[in-house]
């Protein structure tokens, strides 16, 4: 799908910040809210309510999955079979192909450094916090660290294949009697199907950044979205990637209190969601 990065606008330098009365209400609807799953389902409900258009909150490939154990298995030269098992009980295998050979006594090394240091940390914590440690203890633990290195990022901590989560809620609200019958079938045809709004976020909102992205050329995606606006921010939790959140609506929105609204929703995964010490 070609996108057009010239509808892409960053956060302006000095916007107005959020009303009191709005980030308390904010805040309510938040309450109770005790896991990322919970935390991206309230997210896109939320932003539905504020808005009156159409909230979005996507997963990353491994939010919220919480790392119970790994084992990695020498099947032959350069592969290796790597076995993730999660807190929630989900079993995750797959063959890692290496550039370099590791020994037996390697992979059970790596193995015990991962489980008896990170057993209960999300699993993009883990690989961000791995690459910090290589860097830092390069001189002590060059040769342990770097074997766990090869095989984190060789996606022995990827997590599960079949796509990220995505929460929808609000698609009623796009339904005014300002769009013809056929634009309007169109429009949602095109935001039902999950993944044209996996595509928008991920080519739109960039996860390493903190900035709110504000799209209004949505038309490039598809005709029928030339009257909406998208407004996203990434999501992070310990300095990993939680996801993106985002309001896809009406460009007549009010701009500034979406845009610090999803800034503040964005932020507030911080403060709700409170990460294993590490």
């Amino acid at each position: 799908m070609a996108l057009g990065a010239q509808s892409v606008n960053a956060l302006p330098q000095n916007p107005s910040t959020l009303s009191e009365a709005r980030r308390g209400q904010i805040e309510d609807h938040f309450s109770g809210v005790a896991s990322s799953h919970d935390y991206l389902e309230r997210t896109s409900h939320v932003l539905a309510l504020i808005s009156s258009g159409l909230g979005v909150a996507l997963a990353s490939s491994t939010a919220g999955q919480v790392l119970e154990h790994i084992h990695f298995a020498r099947l032959s030269a350069g592969r290796v079979l790597a076995v993730l098992v999660t807190q929630a009980g989900a079993v995750q295998d797959r063959v890692l192909t290496l550039d370099r050979e590791l020994a037996h006594v390697e992979l059970e090394t790596a193995a015990r450094y991962l489980n008896e240091n990170f057993r209960g940390w999300p699993i993009e914590r883990i690989r961000t916090e791995v690459a910090r440690r290589v860097e830092a203890d390069r001189q002590a633990y060059t040769q342990m660290l770097a074997s766990v290195e090869e095989l984190c990022r060789k996606g022995a901590l990827a997590g599960d294949e079949t796509g990220p989560a995505i929460f929808v809620d609000g698609m009623a609200n796009l339904i005014t009697a300002e769009l013809d019958r056929e634009r309007l079938r169109q429009m949602l045809l095109a935001l039902e199907a999950k993944q044209r709004l996996v595509e928008l976020l991920t080519a739109y909102v960039d996860g390493r950044q903190q900035e709110v992205r504000v799209v209004v050329g949505l038309d490039d995606a598809s005709p029928a979205m030339q009257d909406l606006v998208l407004i996203g921010a990434p999501a992070r939790l310990g300095g990993a990637s939680l996801g993106t959140v985002a309001v896809i609506a009406p460009t007549r929105i009010q701009y500034q209190e979406m845009i610090q609204a999803v800034r503040y929703i964005a932020r507030l995964s911080e403060r709700i969601l409170e990460g294993p010490a590490g």
